[in-house]
């Protein structure tokens, strides 16, 4: 990435009123999944509401590298995936770069474990910082062959399985609550022997299992003492079906800050995906004292979605329940900037896996925090924020995309210019956030 990309600003000017009625891109967990999926499938699938940022794109062009044929997004962001079934991917030319994307890396590092050819994965600077051997290790005790860097970070590296060989079944117990590396075992349990299951110690994100549904493969969920399990028979096949992608709720969660935190208005935020184990972030708010309204709920490609009605609010400082944080985990960048204009302390424990996300989230949204000279006290599980004045100040991004439009919607409550740096990223989850912001009432520029 070049050096005038990561010098990539945005700058905010003075706004108060927040309004409009509108529509966030697609969900960037499910968009993944379709591509993925529909590449496995028979048959040809058609999505809608495809998300084009970068991450998606990233998973996009790694399976056409791999032999798939792919059509779109076109303006209306629809997405045709020519599916060649579980044994139609070839081996690539050369190695998978998957840019910014830890949810394709890792996934993939499942999807990619059972295939009898070899291949390697990486990304971007930031993206070869992160851990992968908390996936890595449960694919080798399936057999794979497979590996991380010295350090435990990208590249992965695997050689395949050999011709007609399979991987085996296991059962294993997550160490920690994560979506990805649930969803990466499972995926590999398409290309075991047997039943593999996975127990999980809290509630995660359970898109995959929705989707393989969809896609007629069968999955079974239980409760059991420890936690949900969900278990996954190797050897059947997926099939092509149509997929209409909901609005990204942690897209939205940032207009609906914007909306709560606004001097005055009204925004209405339509077709938010309202999957229950991604609603933390509502949670959170409406018990901040946020007026956030669900209306007109309805199912749209195996996922509940609702519209939103969010309106200009007095909010409170909370201790943050500990069950809400895996719910909300992708959105908590937002909610600290709803915590710096609440009245009184907000604190939030058990969030350690806030540290190795795209940057050290926790880390980079107190220095931002304080540069606006706002009091908070950072701990190595979570963070107190103390509501009060933001000012205005320069932010470093540190090429994360959420800490970059957090800050954005902070200019609602600065008393002057906020100055964002490293603000490419943005294009990996929320291509048109600036233009966006702008319509229902923002000041940003981006140079």
């Amino acid at each position: 990435m070049s050096q005038a990309k990561k010098t990539l600003t945005i700058t905010t000017g003075l706004a108060g009123k927040v309004s409009g009625d509108i529509i966030v891109p697609g969900d960037k967990s499910c968009s993944h999944r379709s591509i993925m999926f529909g590449s496995l499938a028979e048959g040809i699938t058609h999505v809608s509401g495809f998300l084009p940022g970068d991450d998606c794109l990233a998973t996009m062009n790694a399976f056409k590298a791999m032999g798939i044929k792919i059509e779109g997004p076109d303006e209306n962001q629809n997405v045709v995936i020519h599916g060649k079934g579980l044994r139609g991917l070839t081996a690539p030319n050369e190695a998978l770069n998957i840019g910014n994307s830890g949810t394709t890396i890792r996934l993939m590092s499942g999807l990619l474990a059972g295939q009898n050819f070899a291949w390697q994965m990486s990304g971007d600077s930031s993206l070869n910082k992160r851990p992968m051997g908390r996936v890595v290790d449960p694919l080798k005790l399936m057999g794979a062959d497979i590996s991380a860097a010295e350090n435990g970070t990208p590249p992965v590296i695997s050689q395949g399985v050999g011709e007609g060989q399979t991987l085996k079944a296991i059962h294993y117990d997550l160490p920690m609550a994560s979506a990805q590396v649930k969803s990466c075992v499972l995926l590999a349990g398409i290309y075991a022997d047997g039943i593999t299951s996975v127990t999980e110690p809290g509630i995660t994100r359970d898109h995959t299992e929705r989707m393989l549904t969809a896609f007629g493969y069968p999955v079974t969920v239980e409760d059991t003492a420890i936690g949900k399990k969900v278990s996954i028979e190797g050897g059947h096949k997926l099939t092509a079906c149509d997929i209409q992608v909901p609005g990204d709720i942690s897209s939205a969660t940032f207009f609906m800050v914007a909306g709560l935190i606004a001097k005055e208005g009204q925004l209405i935020i339509r077709n938010v995906g309202m999957n229950p184990t991604r609603i933390g972030a509502i949670n959170i708010l409406q018990q901040m004292n946020g007026d956030l309204s669900i209306i007109n709920e309805r199912m749209a490609g195996g996922e509940p979605v609702a519209d939103v009605v969010v309106k200009s609010s007095q909010l409170k400082g909370i201790d943050i329940n500990e069950r809400d944080v895996p719910l909300a985990i992708d959105e908590f960048p937002a909610i600290f900037i709803a915590a710096a204009c609440a009245k009184g302390t907000t604190r939030l424990r058990g969030a350690e896996e806030l540290r190795v996300k795209e940057s050290d989230r926790i880390q980079a949204m107190a220095d931002g925090l304080k540069e606006l000279t706002i009091d908070c006290t950072v701990f190595d599980d979570g963070i107190d924020i103390v509501g009060g004045q933001l000012t205005s100040g320069t932010i470093h991004s540190h090429d994360d995309h959420r800490i970059a439009m957090s800050f954005a919607i902070s200019s609602l409550r600065a008393t002057g210019e906020i100055k964002i740096l490293e603000c490419d990223n943005v294009a990996t989850s929320f291509p048109n956030f600036v233009t966006l912001a702008n319509q229902v009432g923002l000041t940003l520029n981006q140079a």
